[in-house]
């Protein structure tokens, strides 16, 4: 359209983010951007990632500058055509305002909810439309629902979802349902009751939440629409005890950095502010032997004690892996146990963290295996 002068903003990821701080710049005004295109790097208080083209058009003007700190929604740059003045731009920008935060988010809802399984408090949230059939994310050892600050949003524009934080993680409640897989499982499905969900669910599942994903539609297959697992737990023994050992018992940022580290095929990914929250976790009363204990039951000496593969070839149902072809932390090469019917996306240049590294690639293709399922 002529005239048309489309803003490029400071994107919202994840349910928590404020601000971001502008890094470097990918393209260079006066070239012509494709939907997709990767435009300017951002940084987090949880992660990098690089903003992408929502929209084609040419870059006329870019606005923000490497090292500065904005809100969610500040103009980062401006596409229009040549049609379009300078002083139609100049205008434009000067007359741009942020809107206020979250005014999008009026009628959704409280950000974060609770609810009390079997007396433990389960912090949770809800996003996207009423009704469909709703997909929930579980996160996995020593994580919690910020890991997919990526996709929430990106798979709430067309299906509800709901992401939890798991018993002793997050800001959940630090007690355990029990030491094991199946009381995860069994767990969960009861959570689903409590957060309203009475029919069957997609569940996205990472690494130990691959895994009770996997038990969940063993145990309750009507509940189960279809599986999604990035990097899961439970195809096959072998995981990386110097990684979940380490975890629990780093004490200080110097012994945590690197064990974080092997989450990523990019080290730099992990940033002080990633690091200082995951001790503040760490250090909340009665965590670190919650931990302890979960660890040992599940990953001892390097082996995994649950191994699912059986199960999950008998679920039926669609499923779609993805891995990192350098994953540190489990070994993608554990994708041979998936079923010969599963979709399996392996990716290169990444870790066991695909849902934050390549995430866009993440969510268009769990974008097809929901519309498909």
């Amino acid at each position: 359209m002529a005239g048309q002068i489309i803003p490029i903003v400071m994107p919202k990821w994840g349910l928590e983010m404020r601000e971001g701080t502008v890094q470097d710049w990918l393209v260079k005004e006066g070239k012509r951007i494709e939907v997709g295109e990767a435009l300017v790097d951002v940084d987090t208080d949880k992660i990098s990632n690089a903003v992408e083209a929502a929209d084609a058009g040419l870059l006329r003007r870019i606005v923000a500058q490497s090292g500065e700190t904005l809100p969610v929604k500040a103009l980062l740059a401006v596409l229009a055509d040549n049609d379009v003045s300078d002083a139609e731009i100049d205008a434009y920008i000067a007359a741009y305002e942020v809107p206020a935060a979250d005014s999008d988010d009026e009628d959704a809802g409280p950000q974060f909810q609770y609810a009390d399984v079997d007396g433990i408090r389960v912090r949770y949230a809800k996003r996207g439309p009423e009704h469909g059939t709703p997909v929930l994310f579980i996160h996995g050892f020593g994580g919690d629902l910020n890991n997919w600050l990526f996709n929430l949003d990106a798979v709430a524009e067309k299906h509800p979802v709901i992401a939890l934080d798991l018993p002793g993680h997050g800001q959940s409640e630090a007690k355990l349902p029990g030491a094991s897989i199946a009381a995860l499982a069994d767990f969960v499905l009861k959570f689903l009751r409590a957060a309203d969900v009475n029919g069957p669910a997609h569940l996205v599942g990472h690494s130990m939440g691959g895994a009770i994903a996997i038990q969940m539609a063993a145990a309750a297959p009507g509940q189960v629409a279809s599986l999604a697992l990035v990097s899961p737990a439970g195809l096959d023994t072998a995981i990386n005890s110097g990684y979940t050992d380490g975890f629990v018992q780093a004490q200080s940022r110097r012994e945590l950095k690197p064990v974080l580290e092997q989450l990523f095929a990019n080290p730099e990914l992990v940033n002080r502010q990633m690091i200082d929250d995951m001790l503040k976790f760490k250090r909340m009363d009665g965590v670190e032997p919650l931990l302890a204990e979960l660890g040992a039951a599940l990953f001892a000496n390097g082996r995994q004690s649950a191994v699912l593969a059986d199960e999950l070839e008998q679920f039926g149902k669609p499923v779609l892996v993805f891995w990192g072809k350098e994953d540190q932390v489990i070994p993608s090469t554990q994708a041979n146990k998936a079923p010969s019917s599963a979709q399996v996306v392996l990716f290169d240049a990444t870790g066991h963290m695909a849902m934050l590294e390549k995430a866009s690639e993440v969510n268009a293709a769990l974008q097809r295996h929901l519309a498909a399922g």
